[in-house]
């Protein structure tokens, strides 16, 4: 990240196409956005399991690019918002229509949001863009705007999964990514103030089987052989 323009202005027009892959298309099967869903499935047992009700929530999704993952949840919690250093990729959706509440994030180093608003908060995908240098202040930022007891939810590729690492390979919009293993994800986590409560990989299986057989994905949880994983920390 830089401050200058940021690359995924010059993407937005063509970012689904730029995101094509024959290996992504057939994991995806007949579903349009099966990777977000899968998220905000994750995200909802997450909450179901801690018993907590998020419809009194307010929800922050840093890096929402054109606000996928809160359309999918704005319905779940109270308030919504997200932030996203693009312009264009916010533009792209006409999200505020939907009442999602969204800011161009200036300063890539900082997030555009006051102490201690929020209840939740996720980053999906987003930490692999960001140079290894920079995640500490990112994770700092995420825990200044989040009140004492809130949730974080870390999504990330897992560098484990072979086909991942192709994927990303060759995905244009990927071209400077460098992806983390979850052990720096938690790192990083308790290194801002952060106890990590649960970690879980995810997209094993293609959206055919994965419909056909959802507890199955449950029970590989813990295997790192998942597409991508989600840790899920609380600010102390």
């Amino acid at each position: 990240m830089s401050e200058s323009k940021p690359e995924f202005d010059g993407l937005s027009g063509d970012y689904e196409r730029l995101l094509s892959d024959p290996i992504r298309e057939g994991f995806t099967g007949a579903t349009p956005g099966f990777f977000h869903i899968r998220k905000r499935d994750l995200i909802r047992d997450f909450f179901r399991r801690q018993q907590v009700d998020t419809r009194t929530l307010s929800f922050l999704d840093v890096g929402c690019g054109k606000g996928e993952l809160l359309t999918l949840l704005r319905d779940d919690f109270g308030q919504v918002f997200g932030c996203d250093p693009s312009a264009g990729m916010l533009s792209a959706e006409g999200l505020s229509a939907m009442g999602i509440h969204t800011r161009v994030q200036h300063d890539p180093q900082r997030l555009p949001f006051d102490d201690g608003q929020f209840d939740f908060v996720s980053a999906v995908c987003v930490y692999h863009h960001f140079p290894p240098g920079l995640r500490p202040n990112l994770t700092a930022e995420v825990r200044r705007v989040l009140r004492p007891g809130g949730w974080f939810a870390l999504i990330e590729h897992n560098p484990y999964n072979p086909v991942t690492r192709l994927i990303v390979a060759r995905t244009p919009v990927d071209a400077n990514a460098v992806l983390l293993r979850p052990s720096e994800s938690r790192r990083l986590l308790r290194g801002a103030g952060f106890r990590v409560e649960a970690q879980r990989y995810f997209l094993y299986f293609p959206e055919r089987l994965y419909r056909r057989f959802p507890r199955l994905e449950w029970t590989l949880r813990r295997i790192p052989l998942g597409g991508q994983y989600a840790v899920f920390a609380c600010a102390r």
